[in-house]
């Protein structure tokens, strides 16, 4: 080899060392980079989302006035194949914000639960995030990023909040204003504990669990202002800003949602409404003008949409945007919601960058909740296998690596454990003795302390007979708010063990577990379930043991 040759293959040796060595920086947590090198990272994620709500799907197709969110699946990827393992608020939170099953929380109520019923975990508004819980946000800041929040909470645990003796008192009396405005700073204050730098603009609760009945109203534009004044500071490291909105949860009326007055907040009355969003009396005529109904729903999904452009926008014109991944995301489905039939755990996403995805606009990947946190950190540089995840990466799948069809989802809530695998679906319902055995004089008593809670909070009572089964989330007769409409909803939801094959029934019509032709797929599928109930806290039913 001649002189011209050895320098040449120095040179090569030289750059592969130099670029093991950047790769091996990427990968650790706690190394800074230079902005320039990773982009940001928006995480959108809203409440209580319908098929029908999305124009990018069959059922919501052309039904909408939501361009920007139009556009982010237009240019960016829909996750046709997307998850959620506990299809309400409280769990499903815990999963975007730690990479984990919700089983794994270690708040006093939760594990106090679990000792209540013989060591079986339940799964449902009790799994809460400690100051001690390893999250995304806190991966995030030790790799360098600056971290943000603004809207809903409804996961992190936050101790000592103020109670209002009289939920129909003034919001405008001193002591009120002063309640409001300590519990937004405890609220805010929690959540900057579990690892966000910037806080602001909170929703300890739905806006009927803010202790008057007078601030029970949505204030989109109050959180959208909150995301903006973040990205309106000088950022000399990348970002990761989670925003989560209260919309189209309920209340949907217009009063109380997209047409209350705007002046309203969990602060209390504000002095001037914020204006970051197109003015809320120009949505129904932009309905109109589109040729669609005007309603709650409509006028709803686009004073969302309203609060996406903004994002863009002001992510435009601080030109951070073509250096931005955004994710948008309904916290669970809706069809089905506080169970884990298709119709709750069945949960499309978006993701975009600027010029998309090789792997296109769609991708029929099966991916779960859990994916997003070791998703979001391989985005930022990091390598997922450092954090304690119970999902995976999907980049690969968003950079073009064929999806695989072997994967197994699972899925927790309630009284409820169940797996999926391939075109199959195993479902438990598993209710502890004590519940079983629960007496009339129990039921009554439990129904009418549910009721009574609800008619102090002007919320429409669903059942008054404590004789109803219970659901598969709560252990009240008829079941509670979140699962009401849901429960009982299919021929199969009583049955013990469920199995469906969800290719030729995906509406989970046809329980075949009773049939013995189908006995070894059910052994198999159980064999499924308790190899993952062994992996986590705590029994389920005869699974874990």
């Amino acid at each position: 080899m001649n002189d011209v040759s050895i320098r040449k293959l120095i040179a090569l040796l030289a750059i592969a060392v130099a670029s093991t060595l950047a790769g091996s920086n990427a990968r650790c947590a706690d190394t800074h980079q230079p902005k320039s090198d990773r982009p940001n990272v928006v995480f959108f994620i809203a409440d209580d989302m319908l098929p029908r709500h999305f124009n990018c799907l069959a059922e919501g197709k052309g039904r909408n006035l939501t361009p920007n969110l139009d556009r982010l699946a237009g240019e960016g990827v829909v996750m046709v194949n997307q998850y959620c393992a506990s299809p309400i608020c409280t769990p499903s939170r815990y999963n975007v914000l730690t990479g984990t099953y919700a089983s794994r929380a270690t708040n006093p109520a939760f594990l106090q639960t679990t000792q209540n019923n013989g060591g079986q975990t339940k799964v449902e508004f009790n799994t809460h995030i400690m100051k001690d819980t390893p999250t995304l946000p806190r991966m995030l800041k030790r790799a360098g990023y600056e971290t943000a929040m603004v809207g809903k909470n409804h996961v992190v645990e936050v101790a000592g909040l103020e109670t209002f003796p009289d939920f129909d008192a003034s919001a405008k009396a001193p002591e009120n204003i002063t309640r409001l405005k300590a519990n937004h700073d405890k609220v805010c204050q929690a959540i900057r504990e579990i690892g966000f730098d910037y806080v602001d603009r909170v929703y300890h609760n739905n806006p009927h669990f803010l202790g008057l009945h007078e601030v029970a109203v949505q204030n989109m534009e109050w959180i959208t202002e909150g995301a903006i004044n973040f990205l309106d500071q000088d950022h000399d490291r990348p970002f990761f800003l989670y925003m989560a909105t209260t919309v189209p949860h309920g209340p949907t009326n217009g009063p109380q949602s997209w047409n209350a007055d705007p002046l309203i907040s969990p602060l209390g009355y504000l002095d001037r409404a914020p204006d970051v969003q197109p003015a809320r009396q120009t949505i129904p005529e932009r309905i109109r003008q589109a040729g669609l109904s005007v309603n709650d729903d409509t006028c709803n999904l686009l004073w969302l949409d309203d609060a996406v452009g903004a994002l863009i926008k002001k992510l435009e014109q601080t030109n951070q945007l073509q250096n931005t991944v955004f994710f948008f995301y309904s916290d669970h489905g809706q069809k089905a919601k506080g169970t884990l039939y298709e119709g709750g755990v069945h949960n499309p996403s978006i993701v975009w960058r600027p010029g998309g995805f090789p792997v296109g606009s769609t991708s029929d990947a099966l991916v779960h909740v859990v994916d997003f946190a070791p998703t979001i950190v391989q985005i930022a540089g990091v390598d997922p296998s450092t954090g304690s995840f119970d999902g995976e990466s999907f980049l690969g799948y968003l950079n073009g690596t064929p999806a695989t069809s072997d994967r197994v989802l699972y899925f927790e809530l309630g009284y409820t454990r169940a797996v999926r695998k391939g075109s199959w679906k195993y479902l438990a319902v598993r209710y502890p003795a004590d519940i079983e055995n629960m007496s009339m004089e129990q039921r009554k008593r439990t129904l009418e302390n549910w009721n009574a809670a609800r008619r102090r909070r002007h919320v429409r009572i669903v059942t008054e007979d404590p004789s109803l089964p219970f659901s598969h989330l709560t252990a009240i007769p008829g079941g509670g708010d979140a699962e009401s409409g849901s429960t009982g909803s299919l021929p199969g939801y009583y049955d013990r063990d469920q199995l469906y094959n969800l290719d030729d029934d995906p509406g989970e019509q046809n329980n075949l577990a009773g049939a013995p032709e189908y006995a070894e797929k059910l052994r198999e599928m159980k064999q499924i379930l308790n190899a993952h109930v062994l992996r986590l806290p705590g029994t389920f039913g005869e699974f874990g043991k």
